[in-house]
């Protein structure tokens, strides 16, 4: 099936530390490894990147110990998968080593015309709206989405990432 929308995620992280700390070091010897089994998934369309392959060295705000990874995929489905059903699950498992706790909403989902590459002021726009207002159709997570505006994935299904989500107890 074409689809005429993809799913677009940022999430966003603080490091504990810089990331030329050694107590990041089993992080950042695991990016490139995710990052490629990212781009090898099925439904994968697009990362946010700079030269090295990986965004963690682009800063978009103030804080140097903030992260951004954005991307975009076929479908909710095929995220989930890569997200809470491949290696990245075991890297995931060792986040509170690496990144603070966070406070408050720190992924966020969105429908993006297919081709279109969304920005990361977007994404920081979509999570700021899904934190002051929970989850719309502008602005959505894993557990509660919403239909792409062509009415694709309308079918509903459920996607709770707390049987897979693991890291933060």
């Amino acid at each position: 099936m074409t689809r005429t929308y993809h799913l677009a995620q940022m999430n966003v992280a603080t490091a504990r530390y810089p990331l030329t700390d050694s107590r990041m070091r089993d992080f950042v010897v695991r990016l490139d490894g995710i990052n490629g089994l990212a781009e090898r998934s099925p439904g994968f369309v697009w990362r946010l990147k700079d030269e090295s392959g990986n965004a963690t060295d682009i800063q978009f705000t103030d804080d140097p110990n903030l992260i951004v990874n954005m991307s975009v995929w076929e479908s909710p489905e095929v995220l989930f998968e890569f997200v809470y059903r491949t290696a990245h699950t075991r890297v995931m498992a060792r986040r509170r080593e690496w990144f603070e706790r966070p406070t408050e909403a720190f992924q966020v989902l969105w429908w993006v015309p297919a081709g279109r590459e969304p920005t990361v002021e977007e994404g920081f726009a979509r999570l700021s709206h899904l934190r002051a207002h929970g989850p719309t159709a502008e602005a959505f997570t894993f557990k509660e989405r919403f239909p792409s505006p062509a009415g694709e994935d309308a079918d509903g299904q459920e996607l709770a990432p707390e049987p897979y989500c693991v890291g933060w107890s």
